[in-house]
């Protein structure tokens, strides 16, 4: 009787409709098939060999691999017997989105890419598409919507057949994104609703908003929250309760922020602050 081959695969979703991912494990030989909708993966072990509409191409171990909606494509394992990839899937309607105009269909134009940059941003959105699902707080979206953001956007300047706006535009105080974000640091607004704000696209709010303030709006956002609590600890709040205050899930969670900016523990600042 003939062992069926290894295949483990996870589904996720995200935020956002239009966008779902996956996680795999597999020794399958996948047949000629396409999908409705742009997908972008990170190959993380092994290698796979497949053919594409852009060409047949080889992938190894830490290359990027891109499908465009209704592109026909297969896959099968190269040099070993199995490979493990994951991958983020978007509607055309979101990539429109992030893209921020009504230009033509964007299309990728290789299938393999080797890009460190991307391949880093990519990472950092699959951490934190983990932790929105462990805990899906306004914050954790935020910090999800700016990643799948900076991703597209750097997808469509160096990989695609077209760029996201980026440059001058009318409007964009930045001063009011700023002001919105420390008026309620419980909840964090979305990044199309900051866009909306100023009328610019996603991509245009995350460009400007770091080069004017050095982080994007999630960081800035956690610094406030650091600095916040940091002020309540030295006017006497205990820990748990300066946590809350500041729009922090919990004290732990504090700590994490205060260790990561400071350099220091939020125990460590309020004993600094009893012997003064």
């Amino acid at each position: 009787m003939q062992v069926p081959p290894v295949h483990r695969c996870q589904v996720f979703g995200s935020p956002w409709e239009g966008v779902y991912g996956t996680s795999i494990d597999s020794a399958m030989h996948y047949g000629r098939h396409w999908h409705a909708t742009y997908g972008l993966g990170l190959l993380e072990q092994g290698a796979q060999s497949s053919a594409s509409g852009r060409g047949k191409v080889d992938a190894y171990a830490g290359d990027l691999i891109t499908t465009n909606p209704g592109e026909v494509h297969d896959g099968q394992p190269l040099g070993g017997p199995s490979r493990h990839w994951r991958m983020v899937y978007l509607d055309p309607s979101v990539m429109a989105g992030i893209k921020g105009d009504a230009g033509p269909e964007v299309e990728f134009t290789r299938p393999v890419l080797k890009d460190a940059r991307l391949r880093h941003t990519l990472q950092r959105l699959f951490a934190r598409l983990d932790a929105w699902r462990a805990n899906a707080a306004d914050l954790e979206t935020l910090a999800c919507e700016e990643s799948l953001v900076e991703v597209c956007g750097l997808l469509l300047e160096a990989h695609s057949t077209t760029a996201p706006p980026s440059g001058p535009a009318a409007g964009g105080d930045m001063r009011r994104l700023r002001e919105r974000l420390a008026d309620n640091l419980h909840e964090a607004p979305k990044l199309s609703d900051l866009a909306e704000m100023v009328g610019l696209s996603r991509y245009q709010v995350l460009r400007r908003f770091e080069k004017t303030y050095g982080v994007p709006p999630h960081a800035w956002l956690l610094l406030q929250r650091a600095e916040r609590a940091r002020g309540l600890i030295r006017r006497g709040e205990n820990l748990a309760d300066a946590a809350v205050a500041s729009g922090f899930a919990d004290q732990s969670h504090m700590t994490r922020i205060f260790a990561r900016h400071f350099g220091f523990t939020p125990g460590a600042w309020q004993r600094a602050c009893r012997q003064g």
